[in-house]
């Protein structure tokens, strides 16, 4: 199992590209599912869970292939992404087997489209990061609104509508991102109208929406709480750039802060990290759009105390948490982390600790009290963000960091440790 080494105490500058957003991309992919034309998606990370999407849907009987290798244009010179060609018109499986799903949670988003597509999805429940109950009951409740029959037996939801889908008024609890995706996906090709409130907003669900709309779906309320979709009777083929990474611009502007340097993150949108920009600024760190992106600088000599609290977009994002907690464990001061999407998402705590960081936990909430120095040591990583925070704090961190179990960075973060190293970090993946 991979580990890696960092040597801290390095001052991080240079430009970082960002990546295509995971988090965008996947429900991109069970898009392809809609259709029996061909999607090309463009700006793909090359990361762990896109492929595991991608063998699902192969399982399932799409053609995935790099559209680059098979003659056609693609991604910019030096850019890792990748471009993927996917084909639905050979499409027959209906099953997504736990082997692939226990892997990860996204693959959920096949079930609305194979649904709404034929009629039937078998999906097993869905596995993911340990970081607290992420129930699918939202996305059941909703695709039995649009008038599916849906049975739970031996770890498989077995979803059924031989006659299709209809539209309905779907009214979520909670903004559920995995839910608004799923059911936006199943209603685009229901008969008449669904509506579906209190969606969430997240520039992911919008990039899923614009994709929906290019391959024919008629979607209105794109960005907001209300969606309102019209089906339609078959979807086609499109040719789509993943938006970029507002978790990972987020991530690099957090090494410009902790390093006390300056990075351009190219390719990143302020527009979509406003809420994680204003925070940072508190904390002494700034972001200014730049002519290809964003520049991220640390401008105050000490790193400043904050206050945040997780919730949905627009509000702080929950896989920034664990960023910004590494940050302020350096703070003059005392910072508060108050948790509101996830019950068990400071679990780097205790790894955070073991290199002489400060914190205490009651409930949902983290009390940050910031030391002047941490110290390497060996940790171990538990979930896809809280991996990022321990090398983050191993980057400013005095002596040695060896990250253990890092197959969960590799999940979300494309070739991170080549962006690093080329701002001036000293980090190294040591292979077993």
């Amino acid at each position: 199992m991979d580990r890696l080494r960092i040597i801290g105490g390095q001052t991080l500058s240079g430009s970082v590209r960002i990546s295509g957003a995971k988090n965008a991309a996947l429900p991109l992919m069970a898009a392809s599912l809609l259709t029996d034309q061909t999607l090309i998606l463009r700006n793909v990370p090359k990361v762990s869970d896109i492929e595991a999407m991608a063998k699902l849907l192969a399982e399932l009987g799409l053609d995935v292939s790099d559209h680059e290798a098979n003659g056609g244009s693609c991604n910019i010179k030096g850019d890792p992404s990748i471009c993927l060609a996917l084909s639905g018109s050979g499409l027959e499986g209906v099953t997504a087997s736990y082997e692939l799903v226990r892997k990860m949670r996204a693959s959920v988003l096949v079930m609305g489209p194979l649904l709404a597509r034929l009629g039937y999805a078998c999906v097993s429940m869905p596995g993911g990061c340990a970081i607290g109950p992420r129930p699918v009951d939202l996305h059941v409740a909703g695709l039995r609104q649009l008038g599916a029959t849906i049975l739970l037996k031996e770890g498989y939801i077995e979803a059924s509508a031989p006659k299709g889908l209809r539209g309905a008024v779907i009214r979520l609890p909670v903004a559920s991102v995995g839910a608004t995706e799923n059911l936006m996906m199943a209603a685009s090709l229901a008969e008449g109208d669904t509506i579906i409130s209190n969606a969430a907003r997240e520039p992911e669900v919008a990039d899923l929406a614009k994709c929906l709309v290019k391959m024919g779906a008629r979607i209105s309320g794109v960005g907001t709480q209300r969606l309102e979709i019209s089906g339609v009777s078959s979807l086609g083929g499109a040719d789509y750039t993943v938006v970029s990474d507002r978790i990972e611009s987020g991530t690099y502007a957090i090494v410009a802060g902790i390093t006390g340097g300056t990075l351009d993150l190219l390719g990143a949108r302020l527009e979509h990290m406003q809420t994680v920009a204003d925070s940072l600024a508190r904390v002494g760190v700034e972001l200014s759009n730049i002519p290809d992106g964003v520049r991220a600088a640390r401008v105050s000599r000490e790193i400043c105390p904050v206050t945040i609290e997780t919730e949905p977009y627009p509000g702080f994002p929950t896989d920034m948490q664990a960023q910004l907690m590494a940050l302020v464990t350096l703070a003059k001061g005392v910072s508060t982390v108050r948790e509101r999407i996830f019950e068990n998402r400071f679990m780097h705590v205790n790894e955070l600790a073991r290199m002489g960081a400060n914190i205490s936990i009651k409930g949902n909430t983290a009390m940050v009290v910031g030391v002047s120095a941490l110290n390497g040591a060996p940790v171990m990583a538990t979930d896809l963000r809280a991996s990022v925070s321990l090398l983050l704090a191993g980057l400013a961190a005095q002596g040695e960091t060896v990250i253990n179990r890092v197959y969960h960075l590799d999940r979300g973060y494309e070739t991170i440790v080549e962006k690093l190293v080329a701002c001036g970090a000293i980090v190294e993946r040591l292979r077993e």
